[in-house]
C-alpha cells in the first residue's frame, strides 16, 4: 500500500495550485495508510540535490528482549504472543531497507535521486478488538520515474494459491528467493485537489506491478508486498520488480 503526494506545479498562485498524487490500494483498503515519517529532498549551498533519507527520529532496530526463565501453560502462551509482537517490523525499518543507495540503479534509472522516503505503521481493528493480525507497516521511496513501496502483512494467510482470489486476471505464481510468491497488477488511484479544498478529483491512475512473497519458506502466513509504478503511466517491467526484490528483501530484519 502506498500513498504519494507529488510536488506542486510551477507557475500558479498559492491557492490555485493543485496537489496531485497516486494511491495504491491493496486488499486491506486505504484505511490502513497512516503516514508516519516523511522526508523530502534538500539542497546544498551549491544547489545540488541530496537523496531523501528515512526519518532518523525512530530507532532502526527493535530493542532486544532480555533472557527470562522458562515458563509453561498460559504464561508461556502470553509470553510467546508478546515476543511475536516485539518482532514485528516497523515502517521505519522497511524504509531503511528500501531506501538503499543503489535503488535507482536497480530500477534502471541510475541518474535519478530519491525525492522522498517515508515509513508508516498502520493496522486495522477487527470486530473482536484485535490489531495483531492486520498490522501493515509500509514504506515508500519516490523517484522522478518510479515510485517503490514495501509493506509487510501479518494476516496469517498463505501466499501460495492467493492468485485465485485477486481481481486482476494476470496474477501468476512463482518462486522468489526460495519462497512462494505471486506477481500481479493493481490499479493506483489518481487524487488531485486545490489547496483551498476545491476541485477534488479521484480517478484511475497508473498501473502498478506487485510482488507478494511469503514471510517464510514454509508459507505459514503473512507476506512481504513490493510494488512499483511509473509516473508516466506506463506499465512497469516485471524484470525491474524482481531485480529490486532480490536485492531488497534479504536485507529486511528477520528475513
Amino acid at each position: 500500500m502506498a500513498d504519494d503526494i507529488e510536488g506542486l506545479p510551477k507557475g500558479s498562485g498559492v491557492w490555485g495550485q493543485v496537489v496531485a498524487g497516486l494511491l495504491l490500494v491493496p486488499a486491506l483498503g486505504a484505511a490502513l495508510w497512516a503516514l508516519g515519517e516523511v522526508t523530502g529532498t534538500s539542497g546544498t549551498a551549491g544547489g545540488e540535490r541530496r537523496p531523501a533519507a528515512c526519518s532518523d527520529d525512530a530507532d532502526a532496530t527493535q530493542p532486544t528482549a532480555q533472557p527470562t526463565p522458562p515458563v509453561t501453560g498460559a504464561a508461556k502462551s502470553a509470553d510467546s504472543a508478546d515476543a511475536a509482537a516485539e518482532r514485528r517490523l516497523t515502517g521505519h525499518q522497511l524504509c531503511l531497507a528500501l531506501n538503499r543507495p543503489d535503488l535507482a540503479r536497480l530500477l534502471g534509472t541510475p541518474e535519478e535521486t530519491a525525492t522522498s522516503a517515508s515509513g508508516s505503521d498502520a493496522s486495522l481493528k477487527l470486530a473482536g478488538g484485535s490489531l495483531a493480525d492486520l498490522s501493515t507497516p509500509t514504506s515508500q521511496v519516490e523517484f522522478e520515474t518510479y515510485t517503490v513501496s514495501l509493506a509487510v502483512t501479518y494476516d496469517r494467510l498463505p501466499v501460495k494459491g492467493s492468485e485465485a482470489g485477486l481481481v486482476w486476471d494476470d496474477a501468476r505464481p512463482r518462486s522468489v528467493l526460495g519462497r512462494p510468491a505471486v506477481v500481479h497488477s493493481e490499479a493506483t488511484v489518481a487524487v488531485s485537489f486545490r489547496l483551498d479544498g476545491s476541485d477534488a478529483y479521484t480517478g484511475t491512475g497508473a498501473p502498478a506491478r506487485v510482488l507478494s512473497v511469503a514471510k517464510d519458506a514454509r508459507d505459514s502466513g503473512g507476506s512481504f508486498e513490493l510494488a512499483i509504478w511509473r509516473e508516466d503511466g506506463t506499465a512497469p517491467d516485471d524484470a525491474v520488480l524482481l531485480r529490486v526484490a532480490e536485492q531488497v528483501l534479504p536485507t529486511i530484519p528477520g528475513w
